[in-house]
């Protein structure tokens, strides 16, 4: 199972964590579902981008690492 679909699967039940709370009425402690929605969201933005960018970063690091010379 690769990254992004752990991370998937485990938003996907944090969701339903969070959704089954119950909802007391109490708006003094914020909007917290809203928030780990938005935490949950990021990190799959961003377990996404390293998904894709981390092969063109490791031959940018390796492109230039080649590049210098040992006098």
């Amino acid at each position: 199972m690769s990254r992004l679909t752990a991370l998937v699967l485990t938003a996907a039940h944090a969701l339903r964590v969070v959704a089954a709370l119950p909802d007391d009425g109490d708006r003094e402690r914020g909007d917290v579902p809203g928030w780990v929605l938005v935490t949950v969201m990021t990190a799959g933005i961003v377990v996404g981008l390293a998904a894709v960018a981390q092969p063109l970063l490791v031959q940018m690091f390796e492109s230039a690492v080649s590049a210098v010379q040992v006098p």
